[in-house]
């Protein structure tokens, strides 16, 4: 069987002994509403561990979104997760680990496809789904035979989970199905007054969830699109990776409606965003326009663009979704970016969004 390499390569850890310094010299420590925030101090990462320990919940920072954490072997920990954010209870959770050493006490019969994924992009964007070890919770699986592991590349969680020396079961950090958090203050803004702690790490550098990709024997399918994508996995297996209708593995974040601000948002391609947003503003309607490149749109309230990048615009996207809410606007008009690379995981976080259940 394959071997897992484990901890975090030299580059992370180079970002982990920048962060503690950046913390040490400028500390990020206040209250929101009854939720205090640290710094990622020693001291600050000492104390979010023994909350941990405590059985208590810490939204924590990743590389991805920021999450909402707990021992993932305490059940009345978990119970807290699903507490705080609205979660329906048989809605799977994510266990985040510090490496792959002990990948074995939360997996069994892992096939060497799904080695090789990890060997490629853990620590890193990456969910994958594995037969569950017997004594996984069943609060964490959401009563599956499967369970969702992931190797988180942040240097701050990575401290967390070294020092904690277990699992953490971390969902992102806000009420169930609306826009996921990518810092701080958006914890703050979503669940002030109900969790307890708040590790601040900063802004999120990929800004989308992790790829899920579910294992049914050899083949690898891919549940949820997000920050690997689905060409890099192809060409780490040699084959494409089959599409999450191929089975009925239930993952997170994978319900047609999610992610979803207040603002109602109107999907449009390239050529079609601006001339529809500026139709919309001149029937007196308050628009924002969320734009891939510059673009100058007559009449709108708002216009934001990713000046050309899809990692920009990825990282940015949740930041300007409660944006549009916080504008209150009417409606927001966003150009779908192309359907390849990180905008596959863009495109799908902006039709989930943009879903609206009929009554």
């Amino acid at each position: 069987m394959p071997r897992l390499t484990h901890g975090v390569v030299q580059e992370n850890r180079d970002r982990s002994k920048a962060a503690k310094s950046a913390s040490e010299h400028n500390p990020r420590v206040g209250d929101c509403d009854g939720t205090r925030v640290i710094d990622s101090s020693d001291r600050s990462i000492a104390l979010a561990i023994s909350a941990l320990r405590a059985g208590n919940i810490v939204a924590v920072p990743t590389e991805t979104v920021y999450g909402l954490a707990a021992d993932a072997s305490n059940p009345g920990a978990v119970a807290r997760v699903f507490a705080a954010k609205g979660r329906p209870v048989d809605h799977p959770l994510i266990v985040h680990l510090a490496s792959g050493t002990n990948l074995a006490d939360w997996a069994r019969c892992i096939p060497d496809a799904a080695y090789r994924l990890a060997e490629e992009f853990w620590p890193g964007p990456l969910t994958l789904i594995l037969e569950r070890q017997p004594p996984v919770l069943d609060v964490v699986t959401g009563g599956l035979s499967t369970v969702g592991l992931r190797i988180p590349s942040h240097p701050v969680i990575q401290r967390i989970l070294q020092g904690f020396g277990g699992g953490l079961a971390a969902p992102s950090a806000n009420r169930f199905g609306r826009v996921s958090p990518t810092s701080a203050i958006d914890v703050c803004d979503g669940l002030a007054g109900v969790v307890g702690l708040i590790v601040d790490g900063g802004q999120c550098e990929v800004g989308v969830e992790s790829t899920i990709v579910a294992f049914v024997g050899d083949e690898a399918t891919i549940l949820r699109p997000g920050g690997v994508s689905s060409e890099a996995i192809a060409q780490v297996l040699g084959r494409k990776p089959l599409p999450a209708t191929h089975t009925s593995v239930r993952a997170p974040g994978t319900l047609a409606s999610h992610y979803a601000p207040t603002t109602p948002l109107e999907i449009c391609s390239a050529n079609e965003a601006t001339r529809r947003a500026a139709t919309l503003a001149s029937h007196g309607m308050r628009v924002g326009v969320l734009t891939l490149a510059p673009a100058e749109v007559p009449g709108v309230v708002v216009s934001w663009n990713a000046r050309g990048d899809v990692g920009i615009l990825a990282r940015s996207l949740y930041h300007y979704l409660r944006l549009a809410d916080s504008e209150s606007l009417d409606i927001l008009v966003v150009e779908v970016p192309p359907a390849h690379g990180l905008g596959v995981a863009v495109a799908d976080r902006l039709r989930r969004a943009a879903h609206r259940p009929t009554a």
